[in-house]
Parts: C-alpha cells; sequence; structure tokens
C-alpha cells in the first residue's frame, strides 16, 4: 500500500502542478475562455493513462505463463527507466518548467482551442502514461489484495487536494524538498520493480542464478514478508543476481540523483500561481 500511494501521490501532485500552471497562467492572463481546451486536454490525458492502464492489464492475463513473465519482465525494466529518468528530469526542469508551459500555451493560444488542448494533453498525458507503467509494474512486485489498490486512491486523492490546496495557496509546502525526498523514496521503490524483473527473466530460464540465493525466510503471507514486499517490492526469496542488481541500481542511481542538487530552485507551487506580470 505505501508503495503505490507514493508513486500516486508524487506522480498526481506533479500532474497537478503542471495543471495548475497552466490554469494560473490563463486566469491571471485574463484568458479564462480558453479553460475548457485545458480541461478537455486534461480529460484526455486522464482516459489515455486509464486505457493504457486496462491495456496493459488485459495484455498480461490473456497470456500463456512463460509469456506474461517475459511481459512483467519486461515491462518492469522499462518502468524502471521512465521513472529513473522522470527523477532526473524533474531535478533538472524544476527551474524553468513554469516558463516552458507558459511559452507552449501562449504559441498554442494564436493556433485555437485545439492547438491549446493538445499542450495540456501532452504535458499531463507523459505524466499519466509514466504513472499507468509503473503502477502495473509496481502492482505486480506486491501481495495481491486490496491493499495496493487502496494506497493508489489514497495517493491520487491527496496529490489532488494537495496540488488544489497549493494553487488556492492555502498551503505552502517546500516542492524543491519534496521532490527530492520523494525521489530517493521512489527509486528505492524502483529497485523493487526492477529485481522483480529480473526474477522474471530468471524463473523462464533466460538468466541462470535462480537457484543461487542470498536469503530465503518466512512465508508468503508473514506480516514482515507482506511489509517489505508492499513497501521495497523485496520479497522472502532474493537471489544474488537481484541483490547485485538491487544494490548496484539503488546505490549508483542515489548517487548521481542526490550529486549537485541546486541550492536554490523554485519551487512549482511558487511557479503555478505567480503572476504573468513579474516573470
Amino acid at each position: 500500500m505505501l508503495s503505490t500511494f507514493l508513486i500516486a501521490l508524487r506522480e498526481g501532485l506533479e500532474a497537478s502542478l503542471i495543471v495548475g500552471i497552466l490554469v494560473a497562467y490563463l486566469v491571471r492572463s485574463g484568458r479564462q475562455k480558453a479553460l475548457f481546451a485545458i480541461w478537455a486536454g486534461v480529460a484526455a490525458a486522464a482516459v489515455l493513462a486509464l486505457g493504457f492502464g486496462a491495456l496493459l492489464s488485459f495484455t498480461s492475463a490473456n497470456l500463456s505463463d512463460r509469456g506474461e513473465q517475459l511481459f512483467a519482465g519486461t515491462t518492469s525494466i522499462l518502468a524502471v527507466g521512465l521513472v529513473t529518468w522522470m527523477v532526473f528530469w524533474m531535478k533538472r526542469s524544476a527551474r524553468a518548467i513554469a516558463q516552458e508551459l507558459h511559452g507552449k500555451v501562449e504559441h498554442a493560444l494564436g493556433m485555437g482551442s485545439f492547438a491549446l488542448a493538445l499542450v495540456a494533453f501532452l504535458s499531463v498525458g507523459r505524466e499519466g502514461l509514466e504513472t499507468s507503467l509503473f503502477l502495473y509494474a509496481n502492482f505486480k512486485t506486491v501481495n495481491q489484495d486490496t491493499a495496493p489498490l487502496l494506497g493508489l486512491i489514497f495517493g491520487l486523492a491527496a496529490a489532488i487536494a494537495l496540488g488544489t490546496l497549493i494553487y488556492k495557496r492555502s498551503v505552502k509546502i517546500n516542492i524543491s524538498k519534496f521532490f527530492r525526498v520523494t525521489g530517493v523514496a521512489l527509486i528505492i521503490v524502483a529497485g523493487g520493480v526492477l529485481i522483480h524483473g529480473v526474477n522474471e527473466f530468471q524463473s523462464r530460464g533466460d538468466i541462470g542464478g535462480a537457484n543461487s540465493t542470498v536469503w530465503k525466510f518466512g512465508g508468503e503471507n508473514s506480516i514482515f514478508v507482506t511489509i517489505i514486499d508492499g513497501t521495497f517490492g523485496i520479497s522472502n526469496v532474493m537471489t544474488w543476481l537481484q541483490f547485485l542488481v538491487y544494490i548496484l541500481y539503488v546505490s549508483l542511481t542515489l548517487v548521481g540523483f542526490l550529486k549537485a542538487l541546486p541550492a536554490t530552485t523554485p519551487t512549482p507551487s511558487k511557479l503555478a500561481t505567480s503572476s504573468p506580470a513579474s516573470e
């Protein structure tokens, strides 16, 4: 539940802030009539994300056992690659994300409502597709019960509520620090998803070392295993290859992510609510 909550909160808040930047810019520049196009683009992006998630689940459910293992392993590795790129992208781009979106909106306004809706669709749709893929991969690593789904629902609800409060200036938080902390947490979660992908390929026999284990403990239904599996994606059976991949990925990615972080990056919350006249 914790891992899906974290993913939904982080990705949902990022999408909420993007929508807030677009809406705030139009409102403060007196172009409220163009808001319908923004919301139409956002709605289309949400439908795309839901459809993509449904397609992943449908495809997985209709494959043979070996085919499902291949599909799950491939999507896990792809999801880790995307989420790793995403946390580094946000680290680099937070400083200029508002200005970039404002420029796209200004250009789209001269081309009509469809172009403006397309800006919103592409800006939010990318977040939605990444979230759907990473959530699907994460769901495959945790126990099959209602807890992950509840984490997803609560995370999205919290992200929308927090994004709305930030837009209305009811809440002020250090967004840069928020994305830094959640970025570290997501990297750890991604490590669990990555080794799940490795496990799928080992189970298929594509990669050796399936019988060379670092540990075997407890049962799949024990409370301790449920906690570490649901939070970090680490099961009660860990092969040496999985262990090495996890340590290398998490340590190297964290070093790169935490290295030379900007000391004074404007927070997206301030950028989203700043007056265009002041920029």
